[in-house]
């Protein structure tokens, strides 16, 4: 048999490539003649890089030093993807301009120069697409960090250009495009599965803000600029997904990208769909499962893909709210064998007994999970 295993990172505790690696371990632990191929995936966040990395052979690592969101530099790479041409590049923006990056917290300050400035890097050399993976972001500046980079201007009454950071969007007087950086032959397409506008209380600063530090004082204010910035450009401040990575959507697509469903341009680029075709099972995990990763989350990709093709998928993560599954399926049914179309699942705190037990060897549950999905396949 031809197993696929294609989890998303369990964001803070593994990254995709282990995932799949331990899984892949415990499955043959009690299937050894499987034929076993790993593509871990991503969404867009954090681990995009290493996900395309493992699954994409001749994938090169090109290092770059920006600004992080203080300002500081940070060491970083984006990655080359081989191709036709000159190639296709991965910017993460986790990688450049993202939360892990900033201690403490600067909601109104924090910046995305950083992420434009690998973009940049990028284009110089000579790439022919982009693929702007866009989460994990530690501002709410719609973006406009990164379109400096590229070369937009933002002035303020006096003409001089305004200080970064959300805050400062509200003390634009003028703007000036003109020398922004050309898309590359193949365009831009923006990794987000996030749909939030950029304004209101949906938007950047009511949902994202508050994992940025953000106070109610802080969001009304950046709410404000951000609001400002969209009136100043002329961009569509309710476009599905303007509002990700802390407006940084609204940016990209002010500059021309276009928006991409994270998970299935992720499952693209790394040809999932015919590795999918050739299989009798695929195994698919994150984090956690809950009530939101039916909506283009990696799982929710690659059950698609599997019931596409008419074969069995199989799930592992670190945790499963049943009750919030079945209330966004609205099938009502917390068994766990029931779970969104899954053949069988498995959730790590049972195994381990709890979450601090989980957490702390991850890769450990993983095998076990693993082990657990095969006993299930071979009972079928």
């Amino acid at each position: 048999m031809r197993i696929v295993i294609a989890p998303d990172s369990f964001k803070g505790t593994i990254d995709a490539p282990d995932v799949a690696r331990a899984l892949a371990a415990g499955w043959a632990s009690v299937r050894p003649d499987d034929e076993i191929v790993l593509a871990p995936m991503a969404d867009g966040g954090e681990g995009t890089l290493e996900a395309f990395e493992a699954a994409v052979p001749g994938s090169q690592r090109m290092p770059v030093t920006v600004q992080g969101p203080d300002s500081r530099p940070v060491d970083t790479y984006w990655l080359l993807l081989p191709g036709d041409g000159a190639g296709t590049a991965v910017v993460e923006l986790a990688a450049t301009s993202g939360i892990t990056l900033l201690d403490p917290l600067q909601p109104l300050d924090a910046h995305s120069i950083g992420f434009g400035e690998a973009i940049a890097d990028a284009l110089d050399h000579g790439v022919d697409r982009l693929l702007l993976a866009i989460g994990g972001s530690a501002s709410t500046d719609g973006g406009a960090g990164a379109l400096t980079a590229l070369g937009a201007r933002f002035t303020d009454a006096a003409g001089e250009s305004i200080a970064s950071g959300g805050a400062a969007l509200a003390n634009i007087a003028d703007i000036d495009l003109s020398g922004l950086r050309a898309l590359p032959a193949g365009g831009a397409i923006v990794l987000s599965d996030v749909t939030n506008p950029l304004l209101g209380a949906l938007g950047a600063a009511a949902v994202f803000g508050p994992q940025k530090g953000a106070t109610a004082e802080h969001i009304s204010q950046l709410d404000t600029a951000l609001a400002h910035f969209a009136a100043a450009t002329g961009g569509d401040h309710a476009a599905p997904g303007a509002g990700a990575a802390g407006g940084a959507g609204f940016g990209l697509l002010v500059w021309g990208a276009s928006m991409g469903g994270g998970a299935r341009a992720v499952a693209e680029a790394i040809a999932l769909p015919e590795s999918v075709a050739g299989a009798e099972a695929v195994i698919t995990g994150e984090g956690r499962f809950d009530g939101q990763s039916a909506a283009g989350k990696v799982p929710s990709e690659v059950l698609r893909l599997a019931e596409e093709k008419g074969i069995p998928a199989f799930l592992a993560a670190g945790g499963i709210d049943r009750d919030a599954v079945a209330a966004a399926d609205g099938s009502g049914d917390t068994d766990p064998s029931a779970i969104a179309g899954f053949a069988a699942s498995v959730a790590l705190v049972d195994l381990a007994g709890g979450v601090p037990a989980a957490m702390d060897d991850p890769a450990r549950w993983l095998r076990a999970a693993g082990e657990r999905l095969a006993a299930s396949f071979g009972s079928r």
